[in-house]
């Protein structure tokens, strides 16, 4: 029972580390280059450049909700087989939040000045989700995944068809989180129920709408 408490309090310690990280700090991927290196500089007009901002910042916020559901589910996941497998998924997806923060200042606008508030609500979301038990956590991690992937679809749709390196972030972006998707099913995920996969998007909507503007 201690050595299960304290492995449970050095998990919490942990993920409050990569939190504050997560916010205020350079985020902790795999080191990989971001897929705009390279890349020409577009010639946007105001308003392209103005839409592609707000797209990116929407991106980046959902990066900082998914850091926080998977922390939360790393702290109460049973299994550390599971607790492997978000951390792998964590580092990548802290590479598409450095990606999508470095883009934004290239655009010339900032980060959604509500990234504290999402992160702590979805933090409790992967918490909840991590203790109802792995195969349930695994779902909604499926789940989670399934709808970025819909949403940085319709954001290639959006953005300005010659800004190549917002594209090239957001494709790989896409790619990267259907594969996190693909994981978690292969894993033994079990469907979520209809009404949470509704709250879900609705959750979602309310982030995206939200940060476009703030």
């Amino acid at each position: 029972m201690v050595d299960r408490r304290y492995s449970l309090l050095d998990r919490v310690i942990a993920q409050f580390d990569t939190g504050v990280q997560t916010l205020f700090g350079r985020p902790r991927g795999t080191g990989r280059p971001s897929p705009a290196l390279g890349l020409p500089e577009p010639d946007l007009d105001r308003q392209e450049r103005r839409k592609a901002a707000r797209l990116m910042r929407v991106n980046h916020c959902g990066e900082i909700c998914a850091q926080a559901l998977y922390q939360g589910q790393a702290i109460s996941a049973r299994n550390p087989s599971l607790r492997q497998t978000l951390a792998r998924a964590s580092a990548e997806e802290n590479d598409h939040l450095a990606w999508c923060e470095e883009r934004l200042v290239r655009l010339g606008s900032h980060t959604s000045y509500l990234n504290p508030l999402f992160y702590i609500g979805s933090l409790g979301i992967g918490a909840l989700a991590g203790a109802a038990g792995d195969r349930w956590s695994l779902g909604f991690l499926a789940q989670t995944e399934e709808q970025v992937v819909q949403h940085l679809s319709k954001h290639l749709q959006r953005l300005p068809q010659q800004d190549r390196p917002s594209r090239a972030i957001v494709e790989q972006m896409r790619i990267e989180e259907s594969g996190h998707a693909t994981t978690a099913l292969e894993a033994g995920a079990a469907r979520l129920p209809g009404p949470i996969r509704h709250l879900m998007r609705l959750s979602a909507r309310a982030m995206t709408k939200t940060t476009y503007w703030i």
